[in-house]
């Protein structure tokens, strides 16, 4: 009688690999050999090149540590913009506080100021101020002169007021501050 070959078993890799005749695994052996002797160069290739990457990465980072730091790129500024950052950083560098105690420490009680406006360009401050009378006009200015910060004290201009009862005169003074003393 003959063999029958009845196998229930699920057909799968594992089947097929115990029910392989002798001569598949004769072809199998060499085919396996020179995948190998394929793969195995292959991956050695693969990591020569990552190191060769690394070595270069390595390289490179030297070199740009090596090399100065780039310049940064100015752009050229219009000059009346120049200008106009440069009167702004010399009105904000006002001497305030040592003009404004300056100017109150001179002050008498006879005189009322209405409005102090420096210039920074002219190292100036034009005082608008208002008197009872003349003379304490007159002797305010001269008390302005004998103040340490200022250079050079002038009257401007003055003028009475004629709509207050009082009759109060109104005048100018320019000043030349030369710092602190």
């Amino acid at each position: 009688m003959k063999k029958v070959d009845i196998d229930f078993a699920p057909r799968g890799v594992r089947r097929a690999i115990l029910r392989a005749p002798r001569h598949a695994w004769a072809l199998a052996l060499p085919a396996l050999i020179i995948a190998v002797s394929t793969i195995a160069p292959g991956m050695q290739y693969r990591k020569a090149q990552d190191e060769n990457a690394r070595r270069q990465a390595v390289v490179q980072d030297k070199a740009r540590a090596a090399l100065p730091p780039p310049a940064p790129v100015r752009a050229p500024v219009p000059e009346a913009q120049a200008s106009a950052v440069n009167a702004a950083v010399m009105q904000l560098n006002l001497p305030w506080r040592g003009l404004h105690d300056a100017i109150q420490a001179a002050t008498p009680a006879g005189i009322a100021l209405l409005a102090l406006e420096p210039d920074a360009k002219k190292s100036s401050v034009r005082i608008t101020a208002e008197a009872k009378s003349s003379d304490d006009m007159i002797g305010y200015v001269a008390q302005l002169k004998e103040v340490d910060w200022f250079d050079a004290v002038a009257l401007v201009r003055h003028e009475i007021n004629e709509q207050d009862p009082n009759r109060p005169i109104r005048f100018q003074i320019d000043a030349r501050w030369k710092g602190m003393p």
